[in-house]
């Protein structure tokens, strides 16, 4: 069944300080922060275009909710929980750090029906952790996670790639930390310069260098691919594309790509079709694929598809719905 979020962004609401690469009123593109009584008037023009069936979440995002003070956080959540009663929604979900996680903050979430608590992880290393600003280390992120599980929340740790003093291998760790800490769903956010930023500051004097996005890609393959083979649902690869994050706006450096997703399920059919086509050339020939990763094996702006074209390859690509994902049937003509 489709599923659809309901995202009610809440920028920099609560935080202690800024990491150092944070601007949530720019990233999000929202730079007012909604009153709890704006909510029901967000939800019902959300909810107007979603009459299909389809599973639908409301998702307080973009900031930390659990600092918020207790009544604001009740305040906002009755105004969700309403539509959760009525079935109107299946769920309220929320995002947060993991320093603001307490039994008191747990039992009044469970209490208003939210199912999923997202940390803002974004690296399990505390070397990048205390470079990047976030005010905790590594071990906050698991006993936060550990308690959220504890009680029978759905956990989601979101993870961030190229952060200063990152590493391939300090991510790849922090994956596998996703995994063994159990949660259920993740995002995968390349870091990117935002100016007015620390961060900004700090590319500007030459003491931070962000990933290219040919490297950005590659990581976040690799990640998204170990996930997948672990169960863990990729939520997001990605920020949303928004005016925002342009140079003439707030993007001062990064691997920023509006179709950044799709750039990287490109490559992933690149390397699947390299391999299954190895030894093919001159040929008519049969690809047959899942329907929903025709788009994919032609490959962002035709990449795929020059592929074929370099080997001479004539393809005639056709779908079956019986396919696994990254399944692919060869046959001539």
């Amino acid at each position: 069944m489709k599923h659809s979020n309901i995202p009610i962004f809440i920028p920099e609401l609560a935080c202690p300080h800024q990491c150092v690469f944070c601007n949530q009123a720019k990233i999000s593109g929202q730079m007012s922060v909604p009153t709890p009584e704006e909510i029901p008037a967000i939800i019902d023009t959300y909810l107007s275009t979603m009459n299909d069936g389809r599973e639908v979440e409301v998702a307080f995002f973009g900031g930390s909710f659990t600092g918020i003070p207790l009544d604001l956080q009740e305040h906002y959540l009755a105004e969700a929980h309403r539509y959760l009663r009525e079935g109107r929604i299946c769920g309220i979900r929320l995002s947060t750090r993991p320093d603001y996680i307490n039994d008191g903050v747990l039992d009044l979430l469970k209490r208003y029906g939210v199912t999923t608590i997202e940390l803002g992880a974004q690296s399990t290393n505390d070397d990048v952790l205390l470079a990047s600003g976030r005010g905790h280390k590594a071990d906050a992120i698991r006993r936060a996670s550990e308690r959220i599980l504890e009680n029978g929340f759905h956990l989601g740790l979101q993870m961030m790639i190229g952060l200063p003093h990152d590493t391939y291998e300090r991510s790849r760790q922090t994956v596998e930390d996703i995994i063994s800490l159990g949660a259920d769903n993740t995002r995968i956010y390349p870091t990117l310069v935002i100016k007015g930023t620390q961060l900004a500051k700090r590319y500007e004097s030459g003491h931070y260098v962000p990933l290219d996005l040919p490297t950005a890609l590659s990581w976040a393959k690799d990640f998204y691919l170990r996930f997948e083979a672990a169960g863990v649902n990729v939520l997001r690869v990605g920020l949303h594309a928004s005016e925002e994050l342009t140079p003439e706006r707030s993007l001062l450096a990064g691997p920023y790509h509006r179709s950044f997703k799709e750039l990287m399920m490109t490559e992933i059919w690149a390397d699947i079709l390299a391999e299954k086509l190895n030894g093919y050339n001159h040929q008519d020939m049969i690809l047959k694929v899942h329907p929903s990763q025709v788009n994919f094996v032609w490959g962002y702006a035709g990449k795929n598809k020059r592929f074929f074209e370099q080997k001479d390859l004539r393809v005639k690509l056709l779908t079956d719905d019986h396919l696994g994902k990254y399944e692919v049937q060869v046959g001539s003509c």
